[in-house]
């Protein structure tokens, strides 16, 4: 496939594949804000995400006996020569913010996001160190603290200053 110009260089790009069987498997993106989008077929597609770009990514799996797999990762997409973590279903990998797994987990991470977003921040600008802190909480089996608009604003401007 050729370069268009105007659009990123595919090698450039993280790609993370979502498939959706009914009942079975079901890979999709909680939030975050994709360049590409490729529809492979009625179940799969992959989608990429630009160097720097935040997202949520859950995977859950099932068999005849129930589930097999409830995971969610919170990503920043990395650039050519960064260092990451791999995460299967997501090429090359990424900086990895946050990983859970179990629903009970998923479901608390889930219910933060939507905090955060009733708050009208958009989870994509949170700061990726709270991404950890959700997660070392949770992995604790303490609850987070709130990410609210104050600590929002702090975050853009050190991120401002650190530029």
């Amino acid at each position: 496939m050729s370069h268009v110009p105007g659009y990123p260089r595919p090698e450039t790009l993280t790609q993370v594949d979502l498939v959706w069987i009914e009942k079975r498997v079901q890979h999709w993106i909680r939030f975050g804000r994709p360049v590409r989008d490729d529809i492979r077929d009625r179940r799969r597609r992959t989608i990429a995400f630009r160097p720097g770009s935040v997202f949520a990514f859950i995977q859950w799996a099932a068999n005849d006996y129930g589930t097999i797999l409830s995971r969610i990762d919170i990503l920043r997409a990395v650039g050519a020569g960064e260092a990451f973590q791999t995460v299967p279903n997501v090429r090359p990998g990424g900086e990895l913010l946050l990983s859970m797994d179990g629903w009970p987990k998923v479901q608390s991470v889930l219910q933060h996001i939507d905090d955060i977003e009733s708050a009208d921040i958009d989870a994509c600008a949170v700061s990726p160190d709270h991404w950890r802190h959700v997660h070392h909480c949770l992995s604790a089996k303490i609850a987070p603290r709130a990410y609210t608009k104050m600590r929002h604003a702090a975050w853009l401007k050190r991120r401002e200053i650190e530029r």
